[in-house]
């Protein structure tokens, strides 16, 4: 990798570049000093205020847990019912964009200069790239959202479309197939192009900006075409504040996924007791009882506590001792779960869903991507305005961990890989385990452990391992899914403390390490307070209120990044 020892750790452009002529210095208003063996590095105002509001909404959300809830709750249902429009429309702009970008010669430009060269190979990018996008996400909605949508009973299936199976019937043949294609291509539209075309806008901004402008990384600067010098000043530091709240609040709402599929399959794989009688547990812990009131929060703390520790070893470590070896093992693991499902499972079933998926999604992307005049308001508001929320809050936290790996691509290269490919992996991936996970709901009816955990009753955490469950090797298999989670966790925690002390570090990539574990920590903290003292799923409730908002606020954000990079690319020699 290219030594990062110039410009407060940010190479300097290699060839030609405009680079933009600024009196800033990285790190200017930066506070240096130490605590006891602890250096200090941090950026004034950005740490200090996003570190104060962090902690003002988990003490609020703790002293006044009913009332918050109510609110929090309120605060999710309004922003998701009356900006719907807003989220489809800008979504639908996002990747509009991102293909033009494709086409148009403003592709031939290179992050990094003229002369700039890859800083990591293919495999060790798209491991790093998949694992920070997507990890956690694909293992807790791979099998649980095609099954919602082709046999959900509470009428908010994608466009109202037919139901696969009906009161534990199965459906005609005709309808059968109909429900099975849209179930698949509302999951892709879900986790194909538009999620991925809102991470490689933000990537390239911070890429360009950084890479061949010479300004920090840190998302104030792709708006300098716009601001000018009065990016360095209260404009910028609201920007950057807002991405590092919106960026800790959208991990910690993964880590809460997570930590309840992790506590899922420890119970499915090692643990005792009977659901029915209210005794299920994993060492004590009750858990995946059939009563989930009884379910127990404590152990979910411990795993995440347990998370942030391994984490804490990746990020002390770095970028490339911690987080790419880690990205590596996940990808080997997860290809080795893939190709087991995909052979052990209905294999032609899966390439029929695959490719029928495809063709569902070209079909439908147009009525899904419509935000007037629908009738499916719960799967609308339910399912893609919170997804679209929730990727544009995760936005600043991959956007900028694919800057950080994709210096000396070209931007064709950039965003061919970023919006293309993973989008592929993802289609694939959906149609193997959620493919697979409806084959056992048509020839098991009520019979199939999807069915009784999906569509009987709603627990998500356990829909993998239900799916598991009926294929050979279940019990070995379940493991590897357990420690899949696991790693995807670490990979999601220890990147999001890079991202997040870099920009609470006003653009320093080379900021003191006890910065990158006092995030580490504080991403874990937040999670597991909030679970343990509001309750487990209010807890929940409340971190994804704080990501619907905040991905409100970054939505306009990122539609005015759009012009900013057009700005960029135009002055740039291709």
């Amino acid at each position: 990798m290219v030594d990062e020892t110039t410009n407060q750790g940010i190479p300097e452009p290699e060839g030609h570049s405009e680079v933009i002529q600024t009196d800033y210095e990285i790190g200017q208003d930066n506070i240096e000093t130490k605590i006891g063996p602890f250096k200090i590095d941090i950026h004034n105002p950005v740490f200090v205020i996003s570190s104060v509001m962090i902690v003002l909404f988990v003490a609020i959300a703790l002293i006044w847990p009913e009332g918050s809830k109510e609110t929090f709750l309120a605060v999710r249902n309004y922003v998701k019912s009356t900006f719907d429009w807003f989220f489809l429309l800008s979504a639908n702009l996002f990747v509009l964009f991102a293909l033009l970008l494709i086409v148009t010669p403003w592709g031939s430009v290179r992050l990094g200069g003229t002369e700039a060269t890859p800083d990591y190979s293919y495999p060790a990018w798209f491991a790093m790239l998949f694992a920070a996008g997507m990890g956690i996400g694909l293992m807790f909605f791979g099998v649980l959202e095609p099954v919602y949508y082709f046999g959900t009973p509470w009428g908010d299936q994608p466009l109202g479309g037919e139901l696969g199976i009906v009161d534990g019937v199965v459906a005609d043949a005709a309808a059968l197939e109909a429900a099975r294609q849209m179930a698949m291509a509302a999951t892709i539209y879900h986790w194909g192009l538009h999620p991925w075309a809102i991470y490689a806008i933000v990537g390239l901004a911070l890429a360009l900006f950084s890479y061949n402008k010479g300004l920090p990384l840190t998302l104030r600067s792709a708006f300098y075409p716009l601001l000018g010098e009065r990016v360095w000043g209260a404009w910028g530091n609201a920007i950057d504040t807002i991405a590092a709240f919106a960026t800790l609040f959208g991990l910690a709402t993964s880590l809460g996924f997570g930590a309840t599929q992790v506590a899922s399959g420890l119970t499915e794989v090692f643990g005792s007791g009977v659901a029915e009688d209210g005794t299920r547990n994993f060492l004590g812990f009750l858990w995946g009882n059939a009563d989930t009131s009884s379910d127990s929060s404590f152990l979910l703390v411990l795993i995440i506590a347990f998370i942030t520790a391994i984490a804490l070893v990746s990020v002390v470590r770095g970028l490339d001792g911690g987080v790419k070896v880690l990205s590596e093992i996940n990808m080997g693991l997860a290809g080795l779960l893939l190709a087991f499902v995909f052979l052990a499972g209905p294999t032609l079933s899966i390439l029929g869903d695959f490719f029928g998926g495809l063709v569902g999604y070209a079909k439908n992307i147009g009525p899904l991507s419509n935000p007037f005049g629908r009738e499916d308001t719960g799967f609308l508001h339910g399912w893609t305005t919170f997804y679209w929320a929730w990727w544009i809050s995760w936005s600043p936290f991959v956007g900028m961990f694919i800057a950080r790996v994709s210096r000396g691509r070209t931007v064709r290269e950039f965003v061919i890989c970023v919006l293309l490919i993973p989008s592929l992996v993802c289609v694939f991936w959906m149609a193997t385990f959620g493919g697979t996970a409806i084959t056992q709901v048509i020839e098991g009816a009520t019979e199939s452990g999807v069915f009784q955990n999906v569509i009987a009753s709603y627990k998500p955490e356990i829909s993998l391992f239900a799916m598991l469950g009926e294929l050979p090797l279940a019990s070995i298999t379940s493991v590897l899914a357990v420690v899949l989670v696991i790693i995807f966790f670490v990979t999601s925690s220890d990147s999001g403390s890079l991202v997040i002390d870099t920009i609470t570090a006003g653009g320093k990539v080379d900021a003191p390490v006890s910065q990158r574990i006092f995030w580490c920590i504080f991403e874990g903290a937040v999670a597991g307070v909030l679970l343990l003292g509001a309750a487990g799923t209010a807890g929940l409730d409340s971190l994804q209120a704080m990501v619907i908002s905040s991905g409100l606020f970054f939505t306009a954000v990122l539609l005015v990044m759009c012009f900013s990079i057009m700005r960029g690319l135009m002055s740039e020699k291709r």
